[in-house]
């Protein structure tokens, strides 16, 4: 009666083994700080200065989205045109909001280095900012697709140790039925 009592705490230790690493989250839904490989690859984006206007231009896809801020203390600029060439090419941007524009490209933007020019009209300043754009080869998607996280790693272990705990067991739970000792008094 006894051995069956030790492989039954021991079945559920072996249980509680491989069971407690599927109960941890996977990555994203651990409520704790995200990481770093979802954010995935940063949007191309470019930065034109002068000293009196910061344009930052970000490109997702066919939408670019550009921002102007006063470069002394980082407020939007009011009530401001501008006119945007890409690689030499007039790019027709409308205002979104106060310091914020966007436009819509013809086409994605290739690979390589794009020159920007941005021609900034506010009242009575009118300043001419340059800029570089540089658009790199998206990572192939095969390379990239799965990672394995240390959680991934820890189930695997956690399971195979459960798996151990429990060979072991039977393994002494065997022996034991089939040798069993001899005592007291003949």
């Amino acid at each position: 009666m006894r051995t069956t009592n030790t492989l039954a705490t021991l079945g559920w230790a072996a249980w509680i083994a491989l069971a407690a690493p599927l109960a941890w989250a996977g990555d994203g839904h651990d409520h704790g700080e995200a990481p770093a490989s979802s954010a995935g690859p940063a949007a191309p984006r470019f930065a034109a200065t002068s000293e009196t206007f910061e344009l930052v231009g970000v490109v997702n896809g066919k939408q670019l989205t550009l921002y102007l801020d006063r470069y002394a203390d980082g407020s939007p600029v009011k009530d401001a045109k501008l006119e945007l060439e890409l690689g030499g090419v007039k790019v027709p941007v409308e205002p979104h909001a106060e310091g914020e524009f966007e436009a819509t490209l013809a086409q994605e933007l290739k690979p390589g280095v794009v020159s920007v020019a941005a021609t900034v009209i506010a009242g009575e300043e009118t300043d001419l900012l340059a800029g570089e754009l540089d658009i790199h080869e998206e990572v192939h998607a095969e390379t990239t697709a799965h990672t394995h996280g240390w959680k991934e790693y820890a189930l695997w272990a956690g399971a195979a140790g459960g798996a151990l705990l429990l060979l072991a067991a039977l393994l002494r739970g065997l022996r034991a039925s089939r040798n069993p000792r001899f005592g007291g008094a003949a």
